[in-house]
């Protein structure tokens, strides 16, 4: 597999990444999965829940629709297993957005009683490194419970893994 372009690499390794770390996730117990952490989110669990939420949320704005309520408010105590085919059903759905409009086109989101304005390849952008940055926040976790190896999530591991040597 060659993906040239930066947005479908992003969006890509994005998906595998997060889907790395859910993956370890499901081979923990219930306690480690919710252990508090002060770090990010505070456990493995809001940290997942968080990033997924996310995407779904931004995936919305991109859509221009309506804004679902937060997936932190509606979903009660998720196990990883059960947050894997959450995170491919937004995920697909956030990469159908981003490729349904330019990188230039703005769009409108109102948050916290204000009105902000950006283009969709910002949009793009932040939701795909705030999930890098929350990621690392999770590996610093699975690394605290033990977990050997952690899983892979840079974008590296990831071409390394689509293109393996030869």
């Amino acid at each position: 597999m060659s993906i040239s372009d930066p947005t479908e690499v992003l969006l890509a390794s994005d998906r595998w990444a997060s889907g790395n770390i859910l993956d370890a996730c499901v081979k923990l117990s219930p306690e480690e999965f919710t252990k508090p952490f002060e770090i990010g989110r505070g456990s493995l669990q809001a940290s997942m829940l968080h990033i997924i939420g996310a995407i779904r949320g931004w995936s919305d704005a991109l859509r221009g629709g309506e804004i679902r309520p937060r997936l932190e408010e509606t979903l009660k105590n998720p196990t990883a297993a059960e947050l894997k085919p959450l995170l491919e059903e937004v995920a697909t759905e956030f990469a159908s957005q981003v490729r349904a409009g330019k990188p230039e086109e703005t769009i409108t989101r109102e948050r916290g009683g204000k009105t902000y304005t950006f283009t969709r390849g910002a949009v793009a952008a932040h939701v795909m490194t705030h999930g890098f940055h929350t990621r690392a926040q999770c590996l610093n976790m699975l690394r605290h419970l033990g977990v050997k190896p952690l899983p892979s999530s840079s974008v590296l591991e990831w071409m390394l893994t689509m293109n393996p040597p030869t």
